[in-house]
């Protein structure tokens, strides 16, 4: 990526640029899949954990391009470390490589003109930990749920979200799918932020992984309406976007690589992620990846601590 190799330009804004290209280009290996109708599921466990070919391929392709131009980094993927792009089952599915005049057509030009705080400009390749969910919603993916679907790259340095890319392969804003990222405490891009309404409490949580601690949780908190949507990216573009003020999931079950990426883009916007005790994840390479506190987003102007105290003031959730 020719304009992303300047030394000019400090690598922690070259990384972010280049991780929305590689995300964006990556979606089009889930609108492949699902023009050919061949997904391939296979059960990771427990029979309902599906993978399908998408989740592989993308994995592979996204893992071998983060590494071409920064193979320091450390990246952490769900399917973990089995995939390769160069796999006979799926090359046909790996985006070819784009000329250097089509990397130089950068969809979002502004984040290498970013100011950043100097503990960014300082940051050095082989301290990053990227936490990658190639397609969040793969439940939803194989029951043709695709408004559902993202890929999920969330950036970490020092245990903390620094920037977070999510991809939407089949969005309704545009064919070729919408592309966002958020940087805490700097910017954000591809989205609108939207306030969400006062004075009815909506609620969204899981459509696929539901059960009795979900349902308790969620009463606690009397809302007007529960929004049940699959995809932990899906749900933290609700917060973004006005449609709901919080996102409760009170079980474990999430994992890093889905909280990643939208923990930065919601602070990013002004919002909050954390454990359903208020406690933050943390984000560094030898960190178990269960989220095992559960999960609590809320949305920009929203009283996160509020919402904490109504579970902790509550009857023992049991996670």
């Amino acid at each position: 990526m020719p304009v992303l190799q300047s030394k000019d330009v400090p690598l922690f804004l070259r990384l972010v640029s280049a991780t929305t290209q590689i995300a964006s280009s990556a979606g089009s290996i889930a609108r492949k899949v699902v023009k050919s109708g061949e997904l391939d599921i296979v059960d990771k466990g427990g029979g309902n954990d599906p993978q399908t070919i998408a989740d592989r391929a993308i994995q592979a392709y996204v893992v071998q391009m983060l590494r071409q131009s920064f193979p320091k980094l450390t990246v952490i993927g769900e399917e973990g470390e089995s995939v390769s792009a160069e796999n006979e089952l799926f090359e046909h599915l790996i985006p070819p490589s784009p000329s250097n005049s089509v990397l130089d057509k950068l969809i979002f030009p502004q984040i290498l003109k970013l100011k950043i705080p100097d503990k960014l400009r300082g940051i050095k390749e082989e301290d990053v930990v990227i936490w990658l969910d190639p397609l969040d919603g793969t439940t939803e993916f194989t029951k043709g749920g695709l408004g559902h679907v993202t890929t999920l790259i969330g950036i970490a340095h020092g245990g903390i979200p620094v920037a977070g890319v999510i991809h939407e392969p089949f969005s309704y804003h545009s064919g070729d799918g919408r592309t966002i990222y958020g940087i805490p405490g700097v910017g954000y891009g591809g989205c609108q932020m939207v306030l969400p309404q006062t004075g009815k409490r909506i609620i969204t949580t899981t459509q696929s992984h539901s059960n009795p601690r979900i349902e308790a949780a969620i009463g606690i908190l009397k809302p007007y309406r529960v929004i049940r949507a699959g995809g932990a990216g899906h749900k933290a573009l609700y917060l973004v976007e006005g449609v709901a003020n919080a996102y409760v999931f009170a079980s474990k079950g999430l994992k890093k690589w889905d909280t990643c990426a939208p923990e930065a883009l919601l602070q990013a916007v002004g919002g909050k992620m954390t454990d359903l005790s208020g406690q933050a994840y943390s984000y560094n390479k030898n960190d178990e990846y269960g989220n095992d506190g559960g999960l609590l987003a809320t949305a920009p102007g929203e009283d996160h601590e509020w919402y904490v105290k109504q579970f902790l003031g509550g009857a023992p959730l049991n996670l």
